[in-house]
């Protein structure tokens, strides 16, 4: 008899550190899910700024074209093309 008392106060000295593991886990996985959502979020402002910062250096780019740049006169009349046409479908638009 007293092996049947050894052998449930073992299982339930097991069970117990299994919960106190499985507690443990949740635990780590609840930090882990804020981690995620912290990183999603520096990651998506980190992009916009990425993109605000491609936009400015175009826009200069642009700007250093049209005040006399011989190395880009021709992107700039590529892009002052592209954007005439652009005007002209939305007049083009506006006007129908």
């Amino acid at each position: 008899m007293s092996e049947l008392v050894e052998i449930v106060d073992s299982l339930e000295n097991k069970i117990s550190k299994l919960l106190h593991k499985l507690e443990l886990l949740n635990q780590a996985k609840g930090r882990l899910e804020d981690e995620l959502v912290q990183l999603k979020t520096d990651q998506e402002i980190t992009k916009n700024s990425v993109i605000e910062w491609e936009e400015k250096y175009e826009s200069l780019k642009l700007a250093s074209t049209m005040l006399g740049s011989e190395k880009n006169k021709t992107e700039a009349k590529l892009k002052i093309n592209t954007l005439v046409r652009e005007l002209d479908h939305c007049i083009a638009q506006l006007a129908e």
